[in-house]
């Protein structure tokens, strides 16, 4: 199984740092492609439509790949694989229509914020009720005291002039994907377990998505008129590339993280991140510069309070 070689802690927190970085690079680029197509959810079905290409080119190149795709598909078709396990994707919809509608204005900051306090304290029930691959993990205090202060970083984002700047409902959408990307990251992690293959298990989450995203584009165009015509920039379609990358990761390291430890260590690279872009590349709205330094310092504390201090904290189930 995947997790017979646990990974250093540091290592495994140094993974979900670069998922979180990825991730707030993936954002900025997502918000800017659905400026440009007049469409998020448009902008958010190219994206994963990119990464399922990419995926499609990876995987016969890779035999354990290849093999893991082979176990999926009987799986499906045998219906040996419990559905909940194939809905990653469906959940990835969600976080990349979000950030096409709401990153390009509220900035990647912003953005983050909303996601942090939808995935810790997703990730905590999510720990708690043992659904990801890392099994039943306890709530202990040091856990606790990591959520407190990822939702402390939002609440100083959120201070000042910052809700007078941004609509109340764009706050709510990066919550709802926060909590989906909890969510992904441990049916992605189940279902890699189960296929014994963390890239078929990226293939599921890209598949599903791109049929949901497929399907919501198809209604947003009926209903809000044709999007504009892809443009020509090469950089603009990174975010495919982004997300195949750390769907992956997500999908490897979460067995030796749980989902409440990947997600704070996904925080502190996603604050960091963004804040770097938000400096280098401004939003319409977005947090002040003291309060972007302040968000960071307390993302690092939670998650240094919830790194176990021991071996053997989790009970796998």
């Amino acid at each position: 199984m995947i997790e017979k070689r646990p990974l250093p802690a540091p290592v495994a927190l140094g993974g979900a740092v670069a998922i979180g970085v990825m991730t707030a690079v993936q954002a900025r680029v997502n918000g800017v492609l659905g400026v440009e197509v007049g469409n998020g959810i448009v902008a958010g079905f190219i994206s994963f439509a990119v990464g399922l290409l990419i995926l499609i080119v990876v995987i016969p190149c890779i035999p354990s790949a290849r093999q893991g795709a082979a176990r999926l598909w009987r799986g499906v078709r045998g219906r040996t694989i419990p559905f909940w396990m194939l809905l990653g994707g469906t959940c990835g919809a969600l976080t990349v229509s979000t950030q096409g509608i709401t990153a390009g204005v509220l900035g990647v900051s912003l953005f983050t914020v909303g996601v942090v306090a939808g995935q810790t304290l997703h990730g905590l029930v999510l720990d708690r009720l043992g659904v990801g691959p890392a099994g039943v993990v306890a709530v202990t205090v040091g856990r606790v005291l990591g959520g407190v202060f990822a939702l402390a970083a939002v609440a100083i984002s959120l201070s000042g002039d910052v809700l007078a700047s941004a609509p109340l409902w764009m706050l709510l959408l990066p919550f709802a994907a926060g909590v989906g990307i909890a969510w992904q990251a441990a049916a992605n992690g189940r279902l890699a377990q189960r296929v014994q293959s963390p890239m078929a298990a990226t293939l599921m989450s890209f598949v599903g998505g791109v049929i949901a995203l497929a399907v919501a584009a198809g209604v947003s165009v009926v209903l809000r008129g044709p999007a504009q015509p892809p443009p020509p920039e090469p950089w603009l379609y990174l975010g495919g590339l982004l997300g195949f990358a750390y769907i992956l990761l997500g999908a490897f390291i979460v067995a030796h993280t749980g989902v409440l430890l990947m997600g704070l260590g996904s925080v502190l690279g996603q604050l960091t991140a963004s804040v770097i872009i938000d400096l280098l590349w401004p939003a319409e709205a977005g947090p002040q510069l003291w309060q972007l330094i302040t968000m960071i310092v307390v993302a690092v504390l939670s998650v240094v309070v919830a790194v176990p201090r021991r071996r053997g904290h989790r009970k796998n189930g």
